[in-house]
């Protein structure tokens, strides 16, 4: 069975990105639909795997990073991937295509604890080499 998701889903969706607290009320109101239909829906959307979870975003002033790393053709991506994500400090991992094969996002108390974070990074087997890009502001 393929899953279809339709413009009224992706609306859903796009109200949840922007506040995954948001009442199945208020959003029945902006789309103009029944609470029950919008409950239905998101009902649908997370048993078919469209919505995977439902998360809390902290505001902080602790410094980010991005870590762009190169993975050696001897070990999958996918294998150092799933190592990074589980070091301290790390926030997400996601496999990409380009000049790099994972992007991580690091973050800490303080710069030190970022560091720790990226030498645990390159100390991963498979990993080649990283390019760190510190955040400096974020919208």
């Amino acid at each position: 069975m393929v899953d279809i998701v339709d413009e009224l889903d992706l609306r859903i969706l796009a109200l949840l990105k922007e506040d995954s607290r948001a009442p199945y009320t208020q959003m029945a109101e902006v789309l103009k639909l029944s609470e029950g239909a919008v409950r239905q829906r998101v009902k649908r959307l997370i048993q078919s795997g469209r919505i995977r979870r439902f998360t809390a975003e902290m505001a902080s002033d602790n410094p980010r990073a991005i870590v762009l790393v190169s993975t050696s053709s001897f070990v999958p991506s996918s294998k150092a991937a799933e190592k990074i994500s589980k070091i301290p400090g790390v926030e997400s991992v996601v496999e990409v295509a380009g000049q790099y094969d994972i992007s991580a996002v690091v973050s800490g108390g303080d710069i030190r604890s970022v560091n720790e974070s990226i030498d645990a990074i390159r100390e991963v087997e498979g990993v080649q080499r990283t390019n760190t890009l510190f955040v400096l502001r974020r919208w």
